[in-house]
């Protein structure tokens, strides 16, 4: 069978139509056309046109994946979902998502040390819960903690700080008793992670 024509598409110059005896066969990346060596004239079997829609798709989803992670950093584990969800053979996701995991692209690590860091800065939050949401993103656990205790060494704070921080957000109900106030500020703090110890440490200026 030969190549006949090879036509970028009207809305998507990216992407290239190739003809095969005077017909549409195949929509093609671009970048894999050029990879290939595939030009009008040359010959294509069935089984090489299998390959090459085999490494498009490949194509498609590592461009998916960049589009998710343009918009915020993701887990592997994120992602992999993300990607299953839009369509894409499990191991053409495994295949992509390991690939950018090898570039640095994607890293549990460093996403998890963002996300404490944030949260430290923005959104006080105990150790456990902050392991929780880690682990409900993919991210395993002993990566979780190591991160945790690594940016509260690096911010040079601890679990009574931020329990302070949180609490300085909370404000008694006009007119609440003094007591009914105490155990709402203490389930407020129980809510967002902190431990018995830090909540006790903080009630009594916090009110």
């Amino acid at each position: 069978m030969k190549i006949t024509a090879i036509q970028p598409q009207k809305n998507h110059a990216e992407r290239l139509n190739v003809h095969v005896d005077g017909a549409f066969r195949v929509a093609l990346a671009a970048e894999i056309v050029l990879a290939e060596g595939l030009r009008v004239g040359g010959s294509l079997t069935e089984a090489r046109i299998l390959e090459l829609e085999a490494r498009d798709q490949t194509w498609k989803a590592r461009e998916a994946a960049l589009h998710l992670l343009a918009f915020r950093p993701r887990t592997a584990a994120e992602l992999r979902r993300r990607l299953r969800e839009k369509g894409y053979a499990p191991e053409v996701v495994d295949g992509v998502v390991e690939r950018l995991g090898v570039t640095g692209v994607v890293d549990d690590s460093s996403f998890a040390e963002m996300f404490v860091r944030d949260r430290v800065r923005l959104r006080p939050k105990g150790k456990r819960i902050l392991a929780q949401e880690l682990r409900a993103k993919g991210v395993d656990g002993e990566m979780a903690q190591a991160a945790i205790e690594e940016v509260m060494e690096r911010e040079n704070t601890t679990d009574i700080d931020l329990a302070r921080q949180a609490a300085a957000r909370w404000r008694p109900r006009p007119g609440e008793d003094p007591q009914a106030a105490r155990r709402r500020l203490y389930g407020f703090l129980a809510r967002r992670g902190f431990g018995s110890e830090a909540i006790v440490a903080v009630l009594d200026e916090a009110l």
